[in-house]
Protein backbone atom coordinates (compact mmCIF):
# COMPACT_ATOMS: atom_id res chain seq x y z
CA UNK A 1 0.00 0.00 0.00
CA UNK A 2 2.61 2.18 1.00
CA UNK A 3 6.33 2.58 0.11
CA UNK A 4 9.83 2.96 2.26
CA UNK A 5 11.42 1.73 5.05
CA UNK A 6 9.58 3.49 7.79
CA UNK A 7 6.16 2.08 6.29
CA UNK A 8 5.08 0.87 9.57
CA UNK A 9 5.37 3.85 11.04
CA UNK A 10 3.49 5.54 8.08
CA UNK A 11 0.74 3.07 8.90
CA UNK A 12 0.44 3.63 12.68
CA UNK A 13 0.67 7.42 12.34
CA UNK A 14 -2.46 6.78 9.61
CA UNK A 15 -4.75 4.46 12.25
CA UNK A 16 -3.84 7.34 15.04
CA UNK A 17 -5.32 9.93 13.27
CA UNK A 18 -8.07 7.96 11.85
CA UNK A 19 -8.94 6.90 15.34
CA UNK A 20 -9.21 10.48 16.58
CA UNK A 21 -11.18 11.68 13.60
CA UNK A 22 -13.38 8.88 14.47
CA UNK A 23 -14.37 10.26 17.62
CA UNK A 24 -14.64 13.84 16.26
CA UNK A 25 -16.72 12.90 12.90
CA UNK A 26 -19.08 10.29 15.21
CA UNK A 27 -20.23 13.26 17.25
CA UNK A 28 -21.64 15.12 14.73
CA UNK A 29 -23.84 12.80 13.13
CA UNK A 30 -24.77 11.12 16.48
CA UNK A 31 -26.00 14.48 17.73
CA UNK A 32 -28.60 15.11 14.88
CA UNK A 33 -30.47 11.85 15.96
CA UNK A 34 -31.02 12.85 19.14
CA UNK A 35 -32.35 16.56 18.27
CA UNK A 36 -36.14 15.76 18.57
CA UNK A 37 -34.73 13.91 21.93
CA UNK A 38 -33.42 16.72 23.21
CA UNK A 39 -36.20 19.03 21.72
CA UNK A 40 -38.51 17.19 23.67
CA UNK A 41 -36.37 16.88 27.15
CA UNK A 42 -34.64 19.95 26.97
CA UNK A 43 -37.67 22.03 25.24
CA UNK A 44 -35.95 23.51 22.40
CA UNK A 45 -37.24 24.56 19.18
CA UNK A 46 -35.54 24.79 15.87
CA UNK A 47 -33.47 27.77 16.54
CA UNK A 48 -32.43 26.30 19.96
CA UNK A 49 -31.22 22.90 17.73
CA UNK A 50 -29.72 24.91 15.45
CA UNK A 51 -27.67 26.47 17.95
CA UNK A 52 -26.96 22.88 19.63
CA UNK A 53 -24.92 22.57 16.34
CA UNK A 54 -23.78 25.52 15.28
CA UNK A 55 -22.84 26.70 18.47
CA UNK A 56 -19.76 23.78 18.02
CA UNK A 57 -19.62 24.06 14.39
CA UNK A 58 -18.53 27.79 14.89
CA UNK A 59 -16.05 27.84 17.35
CA UNK A 60 -14.60 24.77 15.51
CA UNK A 61 -14.75 26.67 12.05
CA UNK A 62 -13.91 30.32 13.99
CA UNK A 63 -10.63 28.62 15.74
CA UNK A 64 -9.48 26.17 12.37
CA UNK A 65 -7.10 28.43 11.44
CA UNK A 66 -6.06 29.15 14.43
CA UNK A 67 -5.60 25.42 15.51
CA UNK A 68 -3.29 24.65 12.36
CA UNK A 69 -1.10 27.38 13.31
CA UNK A 70 -0.63 26.65 16.67
CA UNK A 71 0.19 23.11 15.68
CA UNK A 72 2.79 24.26 12.81
CA UNK A 73 4.42 26.61 14.97
CA UNK A 74 4.26 24.80 18.52
CA UNK A 75 4.22 21.05 17.63
CA UNK A 76 1.50 19.35 15.58
CA UNK A 77 1.27 16.20 17.81
CA UNK A 78 1.07 18.77 21.25
CA UNK A 79 -1.39 20.79 19.76
CA UNK A 80 -3.43 17.49 18.50
CA UNK A 81 -3.46 16.11 22.15
CA UNK A 82 -4.45 19.24 23.55
CA UNK A 83 -7.39 19.39 21.19
CA UNK A 84 -8.48 15.83 21.91
CA UNK A 85 -8.23 16.10 25.99
CA UNK A 86 -10.23 19.61 25.62
CA UNK A 87 -12.57 17.88 23.49
CA UNK A 88 -13.33 14.50 25.52
CA UNK A 89 -13.47 16.56 29.15
CA UNK A 90 -16.37 19.20 27.44
CA UNK A 91 -18.11 15.76 25.74
CA UNK A 92 -18.24 14.58 29.32
CA UNK A 93 -19.90 18.15 30.72
CA UNK A 94 -22.44 18.33 27.37
CA UNK A 95 -23.88 15.17 28.85
CA UNK A 96 -23.98 16.44 32.10
CA UNK A 97 -26.24 19.30 30.95
CA UNK A 98 -29.46 20.10 32.11
CA UNK A 99 -30.84 23.12 30.05
CA UNK A 100 -30.29 24.12 26.14
CA UNK A 101 -27.56 27.14 26.98
CA UNK A 102 -25.76 25.02 29.21
CA UNK A 103 -25.67 22.24 26.38
CA UNK A 104 -24.77 25.31 24.10
CA UNK A 105 -22.14 26.72 25.83
CA UNK A 106 -20.05 22.98 26.38
CA UNK A 107 -20.89 22.45 22.91
CA UNK A 108 -19.07 25.63 21.79
CA UNK A 109 -16.01 24.57 24.30
CA UNK A 110 -16.08 20.82 22.70
CA UNK A 111 -15.55 22.99 19.41
CA UNK A 112 -12.63 24.31 20.48
CA UNK A 113 -10.95 21.19 21.19
CA UNK A 114 -12.24 20.04 17.90
CA UNK A 115 -10.62 23.13 16.00
CA UNK A 116 -6.96 22.15 17.76
CA UNK A 117 -7.66 18.45 17.33
CA UNK A 118 -8.91 18.29 13.43
CA UNK A 119 -5.98 19.86 11.34
CA UNK A 120 -3.74 18.01 13.50
CA UNK A 121 -4.87 14.90 11.76
CA UNK A 122 -4.67 15.87 7.97
CA UNK A 123 -1.05 18.06 8.61
CA UNK A 124 0.32 14.99 10.22
CA UNK A 125 -0.38 12.78 7.40
CA UNK A 126 0.81 15.55 4.54
CA UNK A 127 4.14 15.53 6.42
CA UNK A 128 4.37 12.06 6.69
CA UNK A 129 3.14 10.94 3.17
CA UNK A 130 4.91 12.26 0.19
CA UNK A 131 2.49 13.62 -2.99
CA UNK A 132 2.44 10.43 -4.58
CA UNK A 133 0.94 9.05 -1.64
CA UNK A 134 -0.64 11.55 -0.33
CA UNK A 135 -4.28 10.98 -1.75
CA UNK A 136 -4.52 6.90 -0.76
CA UNK A 137 -3.45 7.97 2.99
CA UNK A 138 -6.08 10.65 2.79
CA UNK A 139 -8.53 8.60 1.38
CA UNK A 140 -8.57 6.01 4.05
CA UNK A 141 -8.86 9.05 6.17
CA UNK A 142 -12.13 10.20 4.68
CA UNK A 143 -13.09 6.57 4.55
CA UNK A 144 -13.15 6.06 8.18
CA UNK A 145 -14.97 9.69 8.75
CA UNK A 146 -17.60 7.91 6.51
CA UNK A 147 -17.83 5.06 8.73
CA UNK A 148 -17.96 7.71 11.78
CA UNK A 149 -20.69 9.31 9.78
CA UNK A 150 -22.38 5.52 8.68
CA UNK A 151 -22.39 4.63 12.34
CA UNK A 152 -23.35 7.52 14.01
CA UNK A 153 -27.18 7.72 12.96
CA UNK A 154 -27.81 4.26 13.96
CA UNK A 155 -25.72 4.03 17.07
CA UNK A 156 -26.72 7.20 18.34
CA UNK A 157 -30.68 5.88 17.49
CA UNK A 158 -30.42 3.24 19.84
CA UNK A 159 -28.12 4.94 22.39
CA UNK A 160 -31.04 7.83 22.58
CA UNK A 161 -33.54 5.58 22.33
CA UNK A 162 -32.36 2.82 24.97
CA UNK A 163 -30.44 4.82 27.04
CA UNK A 164 -30.98 8.72 26.74
CA UNK A 165 -29.54 11.51 24.27
CA UNK A 166 -26.71 11.77 26.85
CA UNK A 167 -24.88 9.23 25.97
CA UNK A 168 -24.33 10.11 22.38
CA UNK A 169 -21.76 12.98 24.40
CA UNK A 170 -20.84 10.24 27.19
CA UNK A 171 -19.29 7.84 24.61
CA UNK A 172 -16.98 10.42 23.28
CA UNK A 173 -15.39 9.92 26.67
CA UNK A 174 -13.56 6.43 26.90
CA UNK A 175 -12.79 6.88 22.71
CA UNK A 176 -11.12 10.13 23.75
CA UNK A 177 -8.85 8.63 26.33
CA UNK A 178 -7.71 5.55 24.48
CA UNK A 179 -7.38 7.88 21.36
CA UNK A 180 -5.02 10.35 23.88
CA UNK A 181 -3.01 7.09 24.87
CA UNK A 182 -2.26 5.77 21.47
CA UNK A 183 -1.50 9.38 19.98
CA UNK A 184 1.36 9.91 22.88
CA UNK A 185 3.03 6.71 21.82
CA UNK A 186 2.96 6.32 18.02
CA UNK A 187 2.78 10.48 16.57
CA UNK A 188 5.91 11.89 16.06
CA UNK A 189 6.36 15.80 17.13
CA UNK A 190 6.68 18.20 14.06
CA UNK A 191 6.93 22.06 13.20
CA UNK A 192 6.35 23.86 10.13
CA UNK A 193 10.20 25.49 9.53
CA UNK A 194 7.80 28.38 8.23
CA UNK A 195 5.74 28.88 11.18
CA UNK A 196 3.61 31.91 11.57
CA UNK A 197 2.83 34.33 14.61
CA UNK A 198 -0.76 34.23 15.91
CA UNK A 199 -2.94 36.27 13.84
CA UNK A 200 -4.96 38.03 16.73
CA UNK A 201 -7.08 40.84 14.76
CA UNK A 202 -7.77 38.54 12.00
CA UNK A 203 -8.83 35.60 14.54
CA UNK A 204 -11.37 38.39 16.49
CA UNK A 205 -12.92 39.89 13.16
CA UNK A 206 -12.81 36.72 11.23
CA UNK A 207 -14.72 35.19 14.42
CA UNK A 208 -17.20 38.03 15.21
CA UNK A 209 -18.05 38.48 11.21
CA UNK A 210 -19.38 34.52 11.21
CA UNK A 211 -21.06 34.78 14.54
CA UNK A 212 -22.96 37.78 13.79
CA UNK A 213 -23.99 36.34 10.27
CA UNK A 214 -24.95 33.11 12.20
CA UNK A 215 -26.47 34.62 14.98
CA UNK A 216 -28.88 37.37 12.78
CA UNK A 217 -30.09 33.98 10.66
CA UNK A 218 -30.74 31.85 13.31
CA UNK A 219 -32.62 34.17 15.60
CA UNK A 220 -34.44 35.79 12.53
CA UNK A 221 -36.71 32.66 13.27
CA UNK A 222 -37.86 34.43 16.36
CA UNK A 223 -37.45 38.08 15.18
CA UNK A 224 -38.36 39.70 12.23
CA UNK A 225 -35.95 40.57 9.38
CA UNK A 226 -36.80 44.11 10.22
CA UNK A 227 -36.21 43.86 14.04
CA UNK A 228 -32.96 46.08 15.42
CA UNK A 229 -30.87 43.68 16.61
CA UNK A 230 -31.14 41.34 13.32
CA UNK A 231 -30.38 44.40 10.98
CA UNK A 232 -27.41 45.29 13.57
CA UNK A 233 -26.10 41.49 13.24
CA UNK A 234 -26.63 41.70 8.71
CA UNK A 235 -24.74 44.90 8.84
CA UNK A 236 -22.23 43.92 11.55
CA UNK A 237 -21.11 40.71 9.93
CA UNK A 238 -20.57 42.87 6.79
CA UNK A 239 -18.64 45.43 8.07
CA UNK A 240 -16.16 42.64 10.29
CA UNK A 241 -15.97 40.68 7.13
CA UNK A 242 -14.57 43.50 4.73
CA UNK A 243 -12.39 44.52 7.89
CA UNK A 244 -11.29 40.82 8.18
CA UNK A 245 -10.21 40.96 4.28
CA UNK A 246 -8.61 44.54 4.65
CA UNK A 247 -6.88 43.34 7.81
CA UNK A 248 -5.57 40.24 6.06
CA UNK A 249 -4.12 42.08 2.74
CA UNK A 250 -1.41 44.43 5.03
CA UNK A 251 -1.29 41.61 7.64
CA UNK A 252 2.29 40.62 8.19
CA UNK A 253 1.71 37.19 8.79
CA UNK A 254 -2.09 36.97 8.35
CA UNK A 255 -4.25 34.05 9.34
CA UNK A 256 -5.31 33.39 6.71
CA UNK A 257 -2.79 34.15 3.67
CA UNK A 258 -5.32 35.54 0.81
CA UNK A 259 -2.17 35.08 -1.81
CA UNK A 260 -3.50 30.76 -1.53
CA UNK A 261 -6.74 32.13 -2.86
CA UNK A 262 -5.03 32.98 -6.73
CA UNK A 263 -3.86 28.93 -6.79
CA UNK A 264 -6.98 27.82 -8.93
CA UNK A 265 -7.26 24.37 -7.37
CA UNK A 266 -6.88 25.66 -3.58
CA UNK A 267 -10.22 28.29 -4.47
CA UNK A 268 -11.93 25.54 -6.56
CA UNK A 269 -10.90 23.11 -3.34
CA UNK A 270 -12.46 25.31 -0.87
CA UNK A 271 -15.57 26.53 -2.28
CA UNK A 272 -16.49 22.33 -3.05
CA UNK A 273 -15.59 22.03 0.68
CA UNK A 274 -18.01 24.53 1.59
CA UNK A 275 -20.57 23.66 -0.74
CA UNK A 276 -20.49 19.78 0.06
CA UNK A 277 -20.46 20.61 3.90
CA UNK A 278 -23.31 22.14 3.21
CA UNK A 279 -25.47 19.82 1.84
CA UNK A 280 -24.71 17.14 3.69
CA UNK A 281 -25.04 19.09 7.39
CA UNK A 282 -28.30 20.60 5.61
CA UNK A 283 -29.55 16.87 4.87
CA UNK A 284 -28.93 15.24 8.38
CA UNK A 285 -30.35 17.74 10.05
CA UNK A 286 -33.43 17.91 8.00
CA UNK A 287 -34.04 14.69 7.54
CA UNK A 288 -33.63 14.00 11.32
CA UNK A 289 -36.44 16.17 11.78
CA UNK A 290 -38.41 15.02 8.97
CA UNK A 291 -38.01 11.27 9.76
CA UNK A 292 -39.09 11.66 13.24
CA UNK A 293 -41.28 14.40 13.80
CA UNK A 294 -43.33 14.30 10.04
CA UNK A 295 -43.31 9.97 9.42
CA UNK A 296 -43.26 9.26 13.54
CA UNK A 297 -40.06 6.84 13.60
CA UNK A 298 -38.16 6.69 16.49
CA UNK A 299 -34.41 7.72 16.87
CA UNK A 300 -33.21 4.17 16.14
CA UNK A 301 -35.04 3.73 13.07
CA UNK A 302 -34.67 7.18 11.94
CA UNK A 303 -30.67 5.99 12.30
CA UNK A 304 -30.89 3.21 10.05
CA UNK A 305 -32.56 4.67 7.25
CA UNK A 306 -29.03 6.66 7.16
CA UNK A 307 -27.14 3.83 6.25
CA UNK A 308 -27.84 3.97 2.57
CA UNK A 309 -26.17 7.48 2.15
CA UNK A 310 -23.29 6.90 5.10
CA UNK A 311 -22.33 3.19 3.98
CA UNK A 312 -21.73 4.21 0.30
CA UNK A 313 -19.58 7.50 1.62
CA UNK A 314 -17.43 4.68 3.13
CA UNK A 315 -16.94 2.53 0.30
CA UNK A 316 -16.69 5.24 -2.32
CA UNK A 317 -14.19 7.70 -0.41
CA UNK A 318 -10.94 5.52 -0.34
CA UNK A 319 -12.05 4.39 -4.12
CA UNK A 320 -12.19 8.37 -5.04
CA UNK A 321 -8.54 8.57 -3.17
CA UNK A 322 -6.60 6.03 -5.63
CA UNK A 323 -8.21 7.15 -8.35
CA UNK A 324 -6.97 11.05 -7.58
CA UNK A 325 -3.76 9.69 -7.19
CA UNK A 326 -3.74 8.06 -10.70
CA UNK A 327 -5.43 10.27 -12.57
CA UNK A 328 -6.03 13.86 -10.24
CA UNK A 329 -9.09 15.27 -8.84
CA UNK A 330 -11.08 16.97 -11.61
CA UNK A 331 -13.52 14.52 -12.76
CA UNK A 332 -14.87 13.37 -9.42
CA UNK A 333 -14.86 16.93 -7.83
CA UNK A 334 -17.19 17.54 -11.25
CA UNK A 335 -19.79 14.57 -11.10
CA UNK A 336 -19.53 14.12 -7.09
CA UNK A 337 -21.03 17.62 -6.64
CA UNK A 338 -23.50 17.17 -9.11
CA UNK A 339 -24.77 13.65 -8.11
CA UNK A 340 -25.32 14.97 -4.47
CA UNK A 341 -26.95 18.34 -5.58
CA UNK A 342 -29.67 15.88 -8.11
CA UNK A 343 -30.05 13.96 -5.29
CA UNK A 344 -31.20 17.32 -2.93
CA UNK A 345 -33.31 17.98 -5.94
CA UNK A 346 -35.24 14.74 -5.58
CA UNK A 347 -35.60 14.75 -2.19
CA UNK A 348 -37.46 18.35 -2.45
CA UNK A 349 -40.05 16.41 -3.82
CA UNK A 350 -41.08 14.25 -1.05
CA UNK A 351 -44.34 14.27 1.06
CA UNK A 352 -45.68 13.78 4.66
CA UNK A 353 -46.48 10.13 3.25
CA UNK A 354 -43.60 9.35 0.65
CA UNK A 355 -42.07 5.84 1.50
CA UNK A 356 -39.18 5.05 2.04
CA UNK A 357 -38.44 2.79 -0.91
CA UNK A 358 -38.37 5.94 -3.19
CA UNK A 359 -35.71 7.71 -0.80
CA UNK A 360 -33.58 5.17 -0.49
CA UNK A 361 -32.02 5.37 -3.62
CA UNK A 362 -32.17 8.74 -3.53
CA UNK A 363 -29.50 8.49 -0.45
CA UNK A 364 -27.51 5.90 -2.18
CA UNK A 365 -26.74 8.73 -5.18
CA UNK A 366 -26.11 11.25 -2.53
CA UNK A 367 -23.37 9.25 -0.96
CA UNK A 368 -22.09 8.06 -4.15
CA UNK A 369 -21.50 11.82 -4.80
CA UNK A 370 -20.31 13.38 -1.35
CA UNK A 371 -18.32 10.27 -1.13
CA UNK A 372 -16.15 10.78 -4.24
CA UNK A 373 -15.87 14.52 -4.14
CA UNK A 374 -14.06 14.67 -0.51
CA UNK A 375 -11.05 13.00 -0.90
CA UNK A 376 -9.84 14.40 -4.25
CA UNK A 377 -10.88 17.64 -3.09
CA UNK A 378 -9.02 17.82 0.24
CA UNK A 379 -6.27 16.35 -1.98
CA UNK A 380 -6.84 18.85 -4.22
CA UNK A 381 -5.94 21.91 -1.51
CA UNK A 382 -3.31 20.10 0.33
CA UNK A 383 -1.60 19.21 -2.91
CA UNK A 384 -1.52 23.05 -3.34
CA UNK A 385 0.13 24.36 -0.54
CA UNK A 386 2.43 21.91 0.04
CA UNK A 387 4.29 20.30 3.27
CA UNK A 388 5.38 23.85 4.76
CA UNK A 389 1.87 24.78 4.92
CA UNK A 390 0.00 21.23 6.13
CA UNK A 391 -1.40 22.71 8.96
CA UNK A 392 -2.51 26.33 7.03
CA UNK A 393 -3.70 24.01 4.24
CA UNK A 394 -5.77 21.35 6.46
CA UNK A 395 -7.03 24.06 8.57
CA UNK A 396 -8.36 26.25 5.48
CA UNK A 397 -9.79 22.91 3.99
CA UNK A 398 -11.72 22.26 7.23
CA UNK A 399 -12.71 26.06 7.77
CA UNK A 400 -14.95 25.96 4.28
CA UNK A 401 -16.24 22.77 5.51
CA UNK A 402 -17.28 24.31 8.71
CA UNK A 403 -18.31 27.95 7.40
CA UNK A 404 -20.40 25.66 5.01
CA UNK A 405 -21.85 23.86 7.89
CA UNK A 406 -22.94 26.64 9.81
CA UNK A 407 -24.32 28.63 7.16
CA UNK A 408 -26.22 25.88 5.98
CA UNK A 409 -27.76 24.96 9.13
CA UNK A 410 -28.51 28.45 10.38
CA UNK A 411 -29.84 29.47 6.59
CA UNK A 412 -31.76 26.60 5.47
CA UNK A 413 -32.85 26.53 9.05
CA UNK A 414 -34.71 30.18 8.55
CA UNK A 415 -35.53 29.41 5.11
CA UNK A 416 -37.52 25.99 6.43
CA UNK A 417 -38.99 27.79 9.35
CA UNK A 418 -40.17 30.94 7.39
CA UNK A 419 -41.81 29.21 4.94
CA UNK A 420 -43.15 27.04 7.77
CA UNK A 421 -45.11 29.79 9.69
CA UNK A 422 -46.28 31.04 6.38
CA UNK A 423 -47.96 27.99 4.72
CA UNK A 424 -49.10 26.83 8.24
CA UNK A 425 -50.98 30.24 8.86
CA UNK A 426 -52.63 29.77 5.40
CA UNK A 427 -53.24 25.97 6.44
CA UNK A 428 -55.03 26.72 9.26
CA UNK A 429 -57.58 29.42 7.62
CA UNK A 430 -60.50 27.62 7.26
CA UNK A 431 -60.33 25.62 10.39
CA UNK A 432 -61.89 29.23 11.95
CA UNK A 433 -60.18 29.66 14.93
CA UNK A 434 -59.83 32.33 17.44
CA UNK A 435 -57.12 34.38 15.92
CA UNK A 436 -55.17 34.10 19.42
CA UNK A 437 -54.99 30.75 19.44
CA UNK A 438 -54.26 30.23 15.93
CA UNK A 439 -51.25 32.88 16.82
CA UNK A 440 -50.11 30.40 19.09
CA UNK A 441 -50.56 27.68 17.28
CA UNK A 442 -48.33 29.04 14.55
CA UNK A 443 -45.71 30.05 17.10
CA UNK A 444 -45.40 26.36 18.61
CA UNK A 445 -45.21 25.50 14.70
CA UNK A 446 -41.90 27.94 14.27
CA UNK A 447 -40.57 25.85 16.87
CA UNK A 448 -40.66 22.42 14.86
CA UNK A 449 -43.71 20.53 16.63
CA UNK A 450 -46.65 22.05 17.97
CA UNK A 451 -47.41 22.66 21.81
CA UNK A 452 -49.98 20.06 23.04
CA UNK A 453 -51.50 23.13 25.37
CA UNK A 454 -52.04 25.40 21.99
CA UNK A 455 -54.70 22.83 20.50
CA UNK A 456 -55.99 20.71 23.88
CA UNK A 457 -59.38 22.38 23.63
CA UNK A 458 -59.72 21.63 20.12
CA UNK A 459 -62.20 18.66 19.11
CA UNK A 460 -60.48 15.82 17.39
CA UNK A 461 -61.18 16.15 14.12
CA UNK A 462 -59.65 19.50 14.24
CA UNK A 463 -56.82 18.45 16.48
CA UNK A 464 -55.66 15.77 13.36
CA UNK A 465 -56.15 18.56 11.29
CA UNK A 466 -54.06 21.17 12.72
CA UNK A 467 -51.70 18.56 13.15
CA UNK A 468 -52.04 17.41 9.27
CA UNK A 469 -51.39 21.31 8.23
CA UNK A 470 -48.80 21.04 10.56
CA UNK A 471 -46.71 18.02 8.49
CA UNK A 472 -47.94 19.84 5.08
CA UNK A 473 -46.10 23.08 5.97
CA UNK A 474 -42.57 21.39 7.17
CA UNK A 475 -42.80 19.58 4.29
CA UNK A 476 -43.28 23.14 2.43
CA UNK A 477 -40.18 24.59 4.36
CA UNK A 478 -38.43 21.22 3.81
CA UNK A 479 -38.33 21.74 -0.16
CA UNK A 480 -37.30 25.45 0.04
CA UNK A 481 -34.61 24.55 2.20
CA UNK A 482 -33.26 21.36 0.15
CA UNK A 483 -33.49 23.11 -3.23
CA UNK A 484 -31.16 26.13 -2.16
CA UNK A 485 -28.40 23.38 -0.75
CA UNK A 486 -29.15 21.95 -4.13
CA UNK A 487 -27.98 24.98 -5.93
CA UNK A 488 -24.79 25.60 -3.72
CA UNK A 489 -23.50 22.00 -4.87
CA UNK A 490 -24.28 22.52 -8.77
CA UNK A 491 -22.39 25.83 -8.59
CA UNK A 492 -19.20 23.83 -7.23
CA UNK A 493 -19.68 21.12 -9.94
CA UNK A 494 -19.08 23.56 -11.93
CA UNK A 495 -16.46 25.92 -10.18
CA UNK A 496 -14.52 22.55 -10.38
CA UNK A 497 -15.09 22.42 -14.17
CA UNK A 498 -13.85 25.29 -14.20
CA UNK A 499 -10.63 25.94 -11.93
CA UNK A 500 -9.20 22.21 -11.70
CA UNK A 501 -6.78 21.53 -13.96
CA UNK A 502 -7.21 17.60 -15.18
CA UNK A 503 -4.06 14.81 -14.89
CA UNK A 504 -1.97 13.13 -11.94
CA UNK A 505 -0.35 14.77 -8.87
CA UNK A 506 3.43 14.88 -9.60
CA UNK A 507 5.62 13.15 -7.25
CA UNK A 508 7.92 15.38 -4.96
CA UNK A 509 11.40 14.66 -6.70
CA UNK A 510 13.35 16.44 -3.83
CA UNK A 511 12.57 14.74 -0.14
CA UNK A 512 11.35 17.18 2.02
CA UNK A 513 11.17 19.59 -1.11
CA UNK A 514 7.79 21.40 -1.75
CA UNK A 515 5.30 19.67 -3.57
CA UNK A 516 4.48 20.43 -7.10
CA UNK A 517 1.29 19.10 -7.60
CA UNK A 518 -1.68 21.33 -7.79
CA UNK A 519 -4.37 18.91 -9.28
Amino acid sequence: MFEGDNKREKILVLLTCCFALFMAMLDNTVVNVALPRLAHDLHAGISGLQWVVDGYVLAFASLMLTGGILGDRYGRKRTFLTGLGVFTFFSLMCGLSGTTSHLIAFRGLQGIGGALLMPGTLSILTVTFPAHERAKAIGIWAGVSGLALSLGPTLGGYLVQHVGWASVFFINVPIGILGFIVGLRTIRESRSEQARHLDIPGLALGTGALFSLTYALIEANQDSWTSPMIVTALVAAVVLFVAFLQYEKRAREPMMPLQFFRIPAFSAGNTVAFSISLGMFGTFFFMSLYLQIIRGYGPFAAGLRFLPLTGVIVIAAPLAGRYASKFGSRLPMIVGPLLAGTGLLLLSRVGVATPFSRIFPVFMMMGFGMGITMTPMTAAVMNAVGAQRAGMGSAMTNTSREVGGVFGIALLGTLLTTKLKSTFSALLAPLSLPAAQKAAIVASGGHGQIDPAAIANLAPQKMNAVNHAFGLAFVDGFHIALMVAAFFLIVASIVSWRFISAGAPQREVVPGAEPVAVH
